[in-house]
């Protein structure tokens, strides 16, 4: 899971580039929300044996908790967990559902759940470009089915409506705003060297504790990983967009959010990540994507997984001026993404501390471990 760099053995983070080719990365509400609290002592209610947590007492089943778990885990492990590694596993899980409670009741709250009608819309977009057979061979493959995803389309499109409503309605960048940070940051519009957006969807056998895409899709060894990119591949070549498969499928975490944007790189980066990659890039126009490609280890330069790149544009060498309408929309998204992130931060932190969480499984692991 590599991000492009001057140095062959280090990632390139985003902060190194000009500042207007970074693009704010949106976190899952999950992550941001990532500590429920949940009481040691005092009274306690009675609850069944299958409920592992309440929000606001409305109740989180351990069938709810165990699926989860097991999608994160994945359908195969090398290794399983150890005992410990499974309850952290579970915890974790178990706190992004409440988390995503504490969300979904809000926007209930202010007449903000998705209707059935947006549902409908939105699975029918994602249907389009299947056939109906082709679609029921991907509820499989994913181990789901048409109702559990329309679940999870609801609460999907429920929490964009809320965060649209709350925060991004909220927020104005004004020209002013926009020629005041250029005139601060003109130099970081002067490009000494051509730069080369790109785009990345990546698969590998590394494992990884946390989510790392919105389907918490993971390969686990390298016969699944080739078999998951060759399949990404034939979605992309069949019309499907780069950007929804790297958010829903990309595991390299820090860029799946994004769409898989990994920011700019010059021709001497590229060719310092790897040499294929930048023979391949050389050859591509905006818009055109590489063939699947073998992922180097930093370190060792051992194939770790496989990749697919797209070519996003090509930023000619040069001074960029304020009126170049690139530069105002790169300008206005940023400062635009900045606000709303730091919204979201105390958004969130104002759910969490209105919301009345019992956490039992906590609780349990808390009683059974505490000698």
């Amino acid at each position: 899971m590599k991000r492009l760099s001057n140095d062959t053995n280090a990632a390139l983070p985003v902060s190194t580039l000009p500042a207007r080719f970074q693009r704010q990365v949106s976190i899952p509400v999950a992550l941001l929300m990532a500590a429920a609290l949940f009481p040691i002592a005092g009274c306690k209610q009675e609850h069944k044996a299958d409920v592992v947590a309440t929000v606001n007492g409305h109740a989180i089943m351990r069938s709810e908790m165990d699926k989860a778990y097991e999608q994160q885990l994945g359908q195969q492990q090398q290794q399983p967990p150890s005992e410990d590694q499974a309850n952290s596993l579970r915890l974790n899980v178990l706190r992004a559902l409440i988390d995503e409670e504490i969300v979904q009741q809000r926007a209930a709250k202010m007449n903000l759940t998705a209707t059935n009608e947006e549902v409908d819309a939105k699975l029918n977009e994602m249907k389009a470009r299947y056939t109906e057979d082709q679609f029921n061979q991907q509820l499989k493959a994913n181990h789901t089915t048409l109702d559990e995803v329309k679940h999870d389309l609801r609460r999907s499109l429920t929490q964009n409506k809320l965060l649209n409503k709350e925060i991004n309605s909220k927020i104005t960048v004004t020209d002013a705003d926009v020629a005041n940070y250029y005139n601060q940051h003109k130099s970081e519009y002067n490009l000494i060297q051509t730069l080369y957006h790109l785009a990345t969807i990546q698969v590998t056998d590394v494992p990884s504790s946390q989510p790392v895409n919105l389907q918490n899709s993971k390969a686990t060894n390298d016969a699944e990983a080739k078999k998951k990119i060759q399949a990404l591949k034939n979605r992309l070549d069949s019309g499907e967009d780069f950007g929804t498969l790297a958010m829903n499928f990309s595991e390299q975490p820090e860029s799946a959010p994004n769409g898989g944007d990994i920011g700019m790189a010059t021709a001497e980066q590229l060719k310092g990540v790897d040499a294929n990659l930048y023979s391949d890039v050389m050859k591509l126009k905006p818009g055109e994507m590489t063939p699947i490609l073998p992922l180097p280890d930093a370190q060792t330069k051992k194939t770790e997984g496989y990749a697919i790149y797209k070519l996003l544009s090509i930023e000619p060498a040069g001074q960029r001026e304020l009126k170049d309408p690139s530069v105002q929309q790169a300008i206005r998204q940023q400062l635009q993404g900045g606000r709303s992130q730091l919204l979201k931060n105390a958004y969130f932190e104002m759910l969490r501390d209105q919301a009345k969480v019992e956490n039992f499984y906590a609780e349990e692991i808390f009683k059974n471990d505490a000698h």
